[in-house]
């Protein structure tokens, strides 16, 4: 960034101190070198297993850091969340190590799994329905009537900082080895994931591309940084990326995004399920839909990476078995 670049809704500084709340509690996933993918692709490619992180994604990160903001004299009035699945799990165990209540509000065609794991995390779950309700009005009215704080999946400072405690450590590792990453490819839903890593690793590598993988037709960050302010995907239907399904970037996300941001990719979900399965057998990663999609992108071959340092961030691991079954055959 130049001298007179704006200055961005979250900071380096904001990361850092992200980092130092979250050491004693969020593991330290590593960056794995992938020689299978290195070879099949003629590049030097490296994987960030957020698989590997509490509750199975890089959630738990931001919600973390989040809760741990909230002054200690509201924290008996809990908090409320809107989340198809990972969100909510992350928000429910950070509120568990904080001696929090947690009320998530989940869609009632969430996966089983992402449900189940969430009420066994200590949240009491509230579902509604996709296509009639309003999820974040439903959370607001909780709220409001408990007198508790609201969670944002992604489009909060502090959430957005706790995920930038991803991209550091990308930066932090290729550093040690010498490197410096020419493209960083992550999923994006509202973008809270993507807002953070960019901004930590653009502050450490000013000339990486930071490129975003959406799935196929849920492609509304294409379609903002296209048009240069928010705009909605026009997906009818669902994807297998249950994870990837928001409409529209967040304003903060976007306020970030659009500056940070390369590129854009797009998987099918069947281009995802095979990815799945690839990382299931070559990675030895159990990755759900949604954090296969920058891999999927990747092994279909929307990007130029031949003789290129590549990191894939692989988002979460939280997937039906009967899916991940269906997938992996």
């Amino acid at each position: 960034m130049t001298a007179h670049a704006p200055i961005l809704p979250v900071t380096v500084a904001d990361i850092e101190a992200a980092a130092r709340v979250l050491a004693p509690v969020a593991v330290r996933t590593p960056l794995l070198p992938a020689p299978v993918l290195s070879e099949r692709l003629n590049a030097n490619v490296f994987v960030k297993p957020e698989v590997l992180q509490r509750t199975g994604s890089f959630k738990f990160r931001g919600a973390y850091n989040k809760l741990a903001s909230i002054p200690p004299n509201d924290r008996g009035k809990g908090v409320v969340a809107f989340s198809s699945g990972n969100h909510a799990q992350g928000v429910a165990h950070a509120a568990t190590l904080l001696g929090m209540d947690a009320t998530i509000v989940m869609p009632s065609d969430a996966p089983a799994a992402k449900r189940e794991r969430t009420k066994a995390f200590g949240a009491d779950v509230v579902l509604y329905d996709r296509d009639r309700e309003d999820r974040e009005a439903i959370a607001r009215d909780i709220a409001g009537r408990r007198g508790s704080t609201v969670v944002p999946p992604y489009d909060d400072p502090y959430v957005i900082a706790g995920q930038g405690t991803v991209g550091r450590e990308i930066a932090e590792d290729l550093s040690g080895l010498g490197l410096s990453p020419d493209l960083v490819i992550v999923p994006a839903s509202g973008g809270g994931l993507l807002a953070g890593v960019s901004t930590a690793v653009k502050a450490r590598f000013p000339e990486t591309q930071m490129v975003v993988a959406e799935p196929k037709g849920f492609d509304d960050h294409a379609r903002s940084l296209r048009a240069g302010h928010r705009e909605a995907h026009d997906a009818k239907g669902r994807t297998i990326c249950d994870a990837l399904m928001a409409a529209i970037p967040g304003e903060i996300t976007f306020a970030i995004n659009s500056r940070l941001l390369s590129a854009a990719v797009e998987a099918s979900d069947e281009e995802v399920g095979r990815a799945v399965g690839f990382a299931f057998r070559e990675l030895k990663l159990v990755v759900e839909p949604g954090g296969s999609v920058g891999l999927a992108a990747l092994l279909a071959g929307r990007l130029d990476v031949i003789g290129k340092t590549v990191v894939i961030v692989l988002s979460g691991g939280n997937v039906d078995a009967e899916l991940f079954a269906r997938l992996i055959a």
